[in-house]
């Protein structure tokens, strides 16, 4: 049984040392590793909390249902 575990124990002390000597690397590892999970749990967890997204913004401006009138006293002589 100990075979088995063996390489989650040199694992484990490798990232124990690693977090000790180099921190800065070894968290940015970790805070990088955890944003694509954040992506993939995160949206389930809001919407089950009661979550609406917000209506999209549009992106034209509405024509108006009339006959176009032409401006008048701003052409150019």
């Amino acid at each position: 049984m100990s075979a088995f575990a063996s390489p989650f124990r040199n694992t484990y002390r490798y990232l124990q040392r690693q977090a000790h000597e180099s921190p800065v690397i070894f968290y940015s590892v970790v805070i990088g590793a955890i944003g694509p999970v954040m992506a993939v749990v995160v949206p389930p967890i809001r919407e089950s909390m009661g979550y609406k997204r917000a209506e999209m913004i549009p992106s034209t401006y509405p024509i108006p249902n009339r006959p176009r009138r032409p401006t008048v006293g701003y052409e150019d002589p």
